[in-house]
Order: C-alpha cells, then sequence, then structure tokens
C-alpha cells in the first residue's frame, strides 16, 4: 500500500515538472515576439498570419504620415500609401486608416503648429494666456513689493516673489522681475531716503542735472532747432548764420567739427545747440530758455501723466527705427529719472545714439507700428498730440523771436529769398 502511494506522488510530481517546463518554453517564445515587435531597427516589424500559406510573416510597420494599404505577403512587402487631407499618423503602426487632425484653434487660442500627414494641429494660447484645463486664462500680474521670477508662457502661469533685501518693484506687471536699489554713490549723488519693497532709493545731487534728468537737448529745444533749419540748400548758410548770432560767437575749429561730423540738415541744429549752451547766462538766450520752458510745460502736461511701465518704454523704444536703447539703458533711466521725464529722457538717449536723429520722425515712425501692438492708445494719442503741437504755431514764434528780433531781417531775407 505505501510502495503504490509513492508511485503516485512521483507521477504526480512528473506532471507538474512537464506542465512548468512547458510554460517556460511558451513564455520563451512569447518573449522572443515582444522582442520582435519592439526592436528599433527601421522600419519595425510585426507578425502576421498570412492566410494563404498558413505562416506567420514579419511584416514591416507603416510610416508616419501613412496607413496600411495591404499586409506583406511571401511575395511582397507591406503597401502602405499616403494619408488623405486633414488627416495624420505620427507613429510607425499597422493601423488601415489614418487620424483625423483636431478642429480649428478655440477662443483666445492660435495656431502653434498646423496639421499635415504627420502631426495634429497644435494650438497655443495667445500672448499673455496660459492654458488651464480647457481656458486660456491671463497671465497673473505681480504687485508692487513682488516681482516675476519665472514669466509666464502658453502652459503655465507667471510665477512672482516677494521682492528680497536690496530690490524692489514699484508696479503691477506680468514680466519685470524685481529691480535692484540705486546705488546712489555710483552716480555720485548722496542717499536722502533708503527705498523699500516697493521703492527705490531716493538720492539727491546737482539740482539741473535733476531737474532735467541729463537731457542735453528737449523736445522744444529741438524743435525749434530744427525749424530754423532750411529747406533747401543755403550756399554758405552756416557761416551767415554764424556771424550773426548774437553773444559769444561759436569759434572756427568748432564750425569745422560740425561740417566733418553732421550732414547739411544736421548742422544748423547742431550750430545753435552749441551757440545756446555757450550764451546760456545771457539775457538774450535767457529769454529764448523762459519761452522754451513754456513749451516744456506743455509737453510734459500731454506726456508726464503716462508713468509707463518698463515693458511698455521697452516695447515703444523698440519700435523707433535705427539702434535701439537696450533694457540696461531704460532701467537706469527709471531709476535716475523721475517718471514725468523718464519717456523724454530715453528719446534724449535714442536721439544722440543715432546721430542726433529727428526725434519727432522717429515718433511718426514708431507711432506707425504701434498700431498692431496692445500699446496704450491713451499714450499714443498723447504723442500723436505732442507732435502737433510742436510743429504749431508755437515754434514758430520762438523762430520770429529768435531770426527777426535777435538776428535781424537781413538772415531773414537771406533765407526766404533761397527758399
Amino acid at each position: 500500500m505505501a510502495a503504490c502511494s509513492q508511485d503516485y506522488n512521483k507521477k504526480i510530481q512528473s506532471s507538474e515538472a512537464k506542465i512548468q517546463a512547458g510554460v517556460r518554453f511558451k513564455l520563451s517564445k512569447l518573449l522572443d515576439i515582444i522582442e520582435w515587435t519592439t526592436q528599433e531597427t527601421l522600419p519595425p516589424k510585426y507578425l502576421h498570419y498570412d492566410p494563404e500559406t498558413g505562416h506567420q510573416l514579419l511584416c514591416d510597420k507603416c510610416a508616419p504620415g501613412t496607413y496600411l494599404k495591404q499586409h506583406c505577403t511571401v511575395r511582397r512587402k507591406t503597401l502602405c500609401v499616403p494619408c488623405p487631407d486633414h488627416s495624420y499618423t505620427d507613429s510607425w503602426h499597422t493601423s488601415d486608416e489614418c487620424v483625423y487632425c483636431s478642429p480649428v484653434c478655440k477662443e483666445l487660442q492660435s495656431v502653434k503648429q498646423e496639421c499635415n500627414r504627420t502631426h495634429n494641429r497644435v494650438c497655443e494660447c495667445e500672448e499673455g494666456r496660459y492654458l488651464e484645463i480647457e481656458f486660456c486664462l491671463k497671465h497673473r500680474s505681480c504687485p508692487p513689493g513682488s516681482g516675476v521670477v519665472q514669466a509666464g508662457t502658453p502652459e503655465r502661469n507667471t510665477v512672482c516673489k516677494k521682492c528680497p533685501d536690496g530690490f524692489f518693484s514699484g508696479e503691477t506687471s506680468s514680466k519685470a522681475p524685481c529691480i535692484k536699489h540705486t546705488n546712489c554713490s555710483t552716480f555720485g549723488l548722496l542717499l536722502i531716503q533708503k527705498g523699500n519693497a516697493t521703492h527705490d532709493n531716493v538720492c539727491s545731487g546737482n539740482r539741473e542735472a535733476t531737474q532735467k534728468c541729463g537731457i542735453d537737448v528737449t523736445l522744444c529745444e529741438e524743435a525749434f532747432f530744427r525749424f530754423a533749419v532750411p529747406t533747401k540748400i543755403i550756399p554758405n548758410w552756416l557761416s551767415v548764420l554764424v556771424d550773426s548770432l548774437p553773444g559769444t560767437k561759436v569759434n572756427a575749429e568748432s564750425v569745422e567739427r560740425i561740417k566733418r561730423r553732421h550732414s547739411s540738415q544736421e548742422q544748423t541744429f547742431q550750430l545753435l545747440k552749441l551757440w545756446k549752451h555757450q550764451n546760456r547766462d545771457q539775457e538774450m538766450v535767457k529769454k529764448i530758455i523762459q519761452d522754451i520752458d513754456l513749451c516744456e510745460s506743455s509737453v510734459q502736461r500731454h506726456l508726464g501723466h503716462s508713468n509707463l511701465t518698463t515693458e511698455q518704454l521697452l516695447a515703444l523704444m523698440e519700435s523707433l527705427p535705427g539702434k535701439k536703447i537696450s533694457p540696461e539703458e531704460i532701467e537706469r533711466t527709471r531709476k535716475t529719472c523721475k517718471s514725468s521725464e523718464q519717456l523724454l529722457k530715453l528719446l534724449s538717449l535714442w536721439r544722440i545714439k543715432n546721430g542726433d536723429q529727428d526725434t519727432l520722425k522717429g515718433l511718426m515712425y514708431a507711432l506707425k507700428h504701434l498700431k498692431t501692438s496692445h500699446f496704450p492708445k491713451t499714450v499714443t494719442h498723447s504723442l500723436r498730440k505732442t507732435m502737433r503741437f510742436l510743429h504749431s504755431f508755437t515754434m514758430y514764434r520762438l523762430y520770429q523771436k529768435l531770426f527777426l528780433e535777435m538776428i535781424g531781417n537781413q538772415v531773414q531775407s537771406v533765407k526766404i529769398s533761397c527758399l
């Protein structure tokens, strides 16, 4: 009885061993199949049962941009054909149809990549927005005292962080980072009020430089000087002007330098600028300066309330022709100038950087380009109003005061006779 029991147990163990060996063999074959279908050689393969021969074949998959028309056989390769219009496949596959492209982009989205045979249409949120679930939301704006540490993208929101010690942000912005407090001593100035997270250090120094913000020629002065430029070439005009201007004469060396460095249209402007500087203490020039100061007050009324942000100043400077004002120069101007003077200072820097170009012409060019951007309409309206004012009768009266009352009818007649 015991012997029969032992034989039975041996038979059971032998059967289990055979079953386990069979499972291991089948598993090994399955792993081989998986390895075949996942190999990285191109084109990738797939197993296909050929009904004609009853054999399993290793067929080529179809490439992106195509779909499966016919499986391979022992006599021919896999037949793949291009996807129809408005459909795609984006990977190697064995599908007998392509996928339809997504419909047009949703509201507040624009096309990042159009649909083609290998890619679906890709949409993204418009500038200044990011995707949250299925909606394009506005980027977060960092409040005063906080700055942007990670700018928003079409995929993620803006990341703000409180300004650390020694830095500040005085504006609400979705792009501006915290700015380092101005080091007054670097500019030869004294610190009179320490800054905090929302305000810069307040410096004091030379009164005139602070009042004018280092602007060598204001918009009113420039308009006045350029009003006196002849519209046509006048022989020896610069020499006639030098001899006729009252007060301290501009020396011959300076006149020759102006002729070498500047075009004929620019020479009158440069001469009057130098003459005014040399005669700033003369009574005759003081009267002109008083009228120019009145003009500047009007310009300040038009532009002083703009209070443009860093990104708005950068957009305006970028729209001007010629050499550009750098972001570093804009930040430096924001630190050293009052908000009402920052735009005037940057326009002065642009004029100098571009060989004393006509600022009003530059602004006219910029305004045409700003039409297509999201620039504040109140600012563009103020700029247009300022330009109309500077081209108005006010400048003609200043011109008359210089050329009729101070220089005399002789120069006026010379200019008029040649126009």
